[in-house]
């Protein structure tokens, strides 16, 4: 069973009979702490993480709409039962925030803050209009627009909450919301109500509070070395990524037809994905990748220009990566296996290490050459990440993130995979393989072979290749 199933089954127990005791509540805390460790000897990633708490939450109220009571059911009082839901949701919510946030508000508010106007406006979010004229009101829908003015609401001056109301805001989220609960027992329009609440509940954890730093306690099995081998780090840092995307659910992929490499011709009429969890990129370093893949030229010889801008993006992967398990891992084996960089042994203090990082990954240096007048075109980073074209042909892009999203816009011609190299001839590739070797065309230049990990996290890749 993967991290997120376990995940997934403590929700449902938890809300099957929509009830949570003190003692049930401190017990699921203290439930979300353990799954925040690595087991000695487990082959599975920690399963609670800060920098999946946008996922862990909106998991929460997603299976909580498979306990919403209708009126075609056996409860007594189907509206006590749906207010007694959203209340566990609430628990679930609240251990989830005690588990992988800190606040971030200031001791003193705004001047103009006041209880009455924050529940006005969280009324008036949760208001409902017949927008289909069918002369019944919908489910509330907020919009983006109104997200941005709760966001608004909550960061001026004038109005921010101060530290003293950071859990009443969240818990008079649940309150209000509450109140809202369709009088049919209507489970769309329910469903509805709590996508709108988890909306309301995300743009009160971004703007009030920000995640614990993450304090990577790796037990013996998952200890590093000066005698740890490459395979067995490698094993661990696949251990440690909470992060990669499981096959058939976050991800579909049609690999086709295989060939070799010398055959031009194309061995697959279809795409390589079919379906991709657009939800992952709100993962900070999903997010944090994805801005810094549109910061290149692709062509060997046009010199890179890097604005401050793009300096600030690379700033914030890095950040971003270095709170997770599979970075502090990769930190801590570099340390123990005595590595050097530049002359110097890589430092203890991460901030430092954050800068070999940098220059590892995003020093310009050229790949074209040029003697004395050689261009600066290129970059680790650009190079095993995005890819480059020299001498007509693809080099490096060896991510799967990349290939998807220049497959979607219609860059990427996927040509079949590779067959694997096996004295088994009847060896094959499947659709949930990890790695796949594969032909593809970018913008009508070819890639022969190219090998990619598919499914895993940024931190995963940058931790291995570093």
């Amino acid at each position: 069973m993967g991290t997120d199933s376990l995940i997934e089954n403590l929700y449902r127990e938890t809300f099957a009979d929509r009830l949570i005791t003190p003692d049930e509540n401190a017990e699921l805390i203290s439930t979300l702490q353990e799954l925040q460790q690595v087991q000695d000897g487990s082959s599975l990633p920690p399963a609670l993480t800060p920098d999946k708490l946008v996922w862990l939450r909106a998991a929460a109220f997603r299976i909580a709409c498979e306990y919403l009571v209708e009126n075609d059911g056996d409860a007594d009082d189907p509206r006590e039962e749906n207010v007694k839901l959203l209340k566990s949701v609430n628990a679930v919510v609240h251990a989830l925030e005690t588990s992988c946030l800190l606040p971030s508000l200031e001791e003193e508010g705004g001047e103009e803050f006041s209880q009455d106007s924050v529940e006005e406006l969280f009324r008036s979010l949760y208001e409902t209009e017949d927008e289909d004229g069918d002369g019944d009101e919908d489910g509330p829908l907020i919009s983006s627009a109104e997200a941005a003015t709760l966001q608004e609401f909550l960061t001026n001056e004038g109005t921010r909450p101060p530290l003293s109301m950071l859990i009443w805001l969240r818990s008079t989220a649940f309150r209000l919301g509450s109140q809202y609960l369709n009088e049919e027992n209507d489970k769309a329009k329910n469903v509805a109500l709590l996508r709108s609440i988890n909306v309301v509940v995300h743009t009160v954890e971004n703007t009030c509070m920000q995640p614990k730093p993450l304090t990577l306690e790796l037990p013996p099995s998952h200890t590093p070395d000066a005698d740890t081998d490459f395979a067995t780090a490698a094993q661990t840092l696949w251990n440690l990524d909470s992060n990669r995307l499981t096959p058939h659910k976050d991800y579909k992929m049609d690999v086709q037809s295989s060939k070799h490499p010398c055959n031009k011709g194309d061995a697959a009429d279809e795409s390589l994905f079919t379906y991709v969890n657009r939800q992952v990129f709100q993962r900070p370093t999903f997010n944090a990748f994805r801005s810094l893949l549109d910061n290149y030229s692709a062509y060997t010889g046009d010199e890179e220009e890097v604005t401050q801008k793009e300096v600030k993006e690379m700033r914030t992967f890095l950040s971003a990566v270095m709170e997770t398990a599979p970075m502090k891992y990769c930190h801590q084996y570099c340390l123990a296996k005595g590595v050097e960089y530049d002359g110097d042994p890589i430092p203890d203090d991460e901030t430092d290490f954050k800068e070999v990082l940098n220059s590892i990954w995003f020093k310009l240096y050229s790949r074209s050459g040029g003697g004395r007048r050689k261009k600066m075109d290129s970059s680790g980073f650009e190079h095993v990440f995005v890819g480059e074209v020299k001498n007509g042909q693809v080099s490096g892009f060896h991510n799967w993130i990349m290939f998807w999203l220049e497959e979607r816009k219609g860059n990427i011609d996927y040509r079949g995979y590779i067959k694997p190299r096996s004295r088994d001839s009847t060896a094959e590739t499947n659709d949930d393989d990890p790695v796949l070797t594969l032909q593809f065309s970018w913008n009508g230049v070819e890639k022969f072979v190219g090998t990619s990990f598919i499914g895993v996290s940024p931190e995963f890749e940058l931790a291995l290749y570093t």
